[in-house]
């Protein structure tokens, strides 16, 4: 996809591989492709620094993901501005520190290149993709009681169905 195509709506289809996405990095850490994470499965969180919802919870349950699953699945944060807001490079980087983030996250470039192709319904919006790199999930939200515990369900039964023979 060309780095000026931004209106290239909802590339994601599930059971089809996830698209390449489009980021910048905020640390030091060259932005990874997406086939660098096939082998394990990984969740996707799109969120911004700026969404109550982001910081009060979706954050807190990618952490708990990343902690209490270990190796077994992968969490990459896609810090996105669909909105327009223009955070400055340390709010991103102090977000780290802030937020306790224990995944790796990149900016959306150009603000919400990679929300609009993806198809976000807004912050957080979450995917789940299997170790072949197909998407499995795809939600939005940080309601505990919906969007946080049908992912905590989807997430637990394919790393059980990962460890079948």
């Amino acid at each position: 996809m060309p780095e000026n195509n931004r209106l290239n709506l909802n590339q994601v289809e599930l059971g089809r591989p996830l698209p390449p996405w489009s980021l910048d990095p905020i640390f030091d850490d060259p932005v990874p492709s997406v086939d660098y994470f096939l082998g394990k499965p990984l969740l996707v969180l799109i969120f911004s620094f700026v969404c109550p919802g982001c910081i009060g919870r979706a954050i807190p349950f990618a952490n708990r993901m990343v902690y209490e699953n270990g190796e077994s699945l992968q969490v990459l944060g896609i810090h996105s501005n669909f909105s327009g807001h223009d955070l400055k490079d340390e709010l991103l980087i102090n977000g780290k520190k802030n937020y306790y983030i224990r995944f790796p996250y990149f900016k959306d470039k150009n603000f919400d290149t990679t929300f609009i192709n993806y198809g976000a319904g807004g912050t957080p919006h979450w995917l789940l993709v299997d170790a072949m790199g197909n998407v499995c999930y795809s939600i939005f939200g940080s309601d505990p009681n919906n969007a946080l515990l049908r992912l905590d369900l989807r997430i637990a039964e394919m790393l059980q169905e990962s460890k079948l023979p």
